[in-house]
Order: structure tokens, then C-alpha cells, then sequence
């Protein structure tokens, strides 16, 4: 799935999400306490670009359904690049003040904890969602 946004009439902000692709398994709580839950991952990439053509800032996001993670941040230079780019340290190792304000940064572009609980449902639910449009598609054409 592909969101795009607008952040300040500026930087145009696009989100390539997958499906679930991953899961943990964590101990159940509670009072049925045995055994053990699945929680689900998404992986997603959150690029920002300032509309010029030039840099792209490149955000590789883990979301789970209470919380986003960012996994790694990248520059991407234009879209004639050629090469790998670098692809940056891995996040948990960049320093914590650093790693607090990149979150606050996604944060103010609405990329957060919120977003990754939304991503879960719209998920879940996405199938039956898709059947409700097509009826209303096949509704459509049948009545024209």
C-alpha cells in the first residue's frame, strides 16, 4: 500500500507499506496466562523529499501494533542514482538524543505510535474491505 502526504506546503512525504511480513511470539497476560500471542510486524519505508529533486531522507520502519520503530535512516540522491547508497548504522546504535529526534521528527509528519495501531487494523481488515468496494463497484456498473 502507498500513502502519500504533504508536511508544510514543502516536503512531500510517501509511506510503501507491506502486508504483515513477521511476527514475534510473546507470553500471554492476563489471567489465562498460558501459552502464547502473536504479534504481527509490518515493514514500511517513509521517504521524505523537499519536492527539488534532489535528496530524499529514507526512513526503514518496523510497525508493531502498540509502537513504531525505526530501523534505519538514509539519504537518497535523485532518482538517477547509481550504486548502492549507504545505508546508514543501525538505529538502536546512533545516539539516544539523535535517535529522540528523528522519532519527533517522523512524529510531526504523523508518522508514530498511532500510525503503526492503524496500519494493524487497516491490515486486518483490509480483505474485507476490498470485498465491500468491489460490491459498491459491481453495484455501480450494474446500474448504469
Amino acid at each position: 500500500m502507498i500513502m502519500r502526504g504533504k508536511y508544510d506546503d514543502i516536503e512531500d512525504i510517501k509511506l510503501e507499506v507491506t502486508m504483515f511480513d513477521g511476527y514475534v511470539t510473546v507470553p500471554k497476560l492476563g489471567d489465562d496466562a498460558t501459552g502464547e500471542d502473536v504479534r504481527l510486524h509490518i515493514s514500511f519505508i517513509v521517504d521524505v523529499s523537499k519536492g527539488d529533486g534532489g535528496e530524499n531522507l529514507e526512513f526503514l520502519c518496523s510497525a508493531w501494533p502498540d509502537r513504531l520503530e525505526i530501523q534505519k535512516v538514509y539519504l537518497l540522491r535523485g532518482e538517477k542514482m547509481l550504486g548502492r547508497p549507504y545505508m546508514g548504522p543501525d538505529f538502536r546504535k546512533l545516539n539516544r538524543e539523535l535517535q529522540k529526534r528523528l522519532h519527533e521528527y517522523l512524529d510531526a509528519r504523523g508518522v508514530n505510535d498511532e500510525l503503526s495501531f492503524f496500519l494493524h487494523e487497516y491490515m486486518l481488515n483490509k480483505d474485507r474491505i476490498e470485498l465491500i468496494q468491489w460490491f459498491g463497484k459491481v453495484k455501480s456498473f450494474v446500474e448504469k
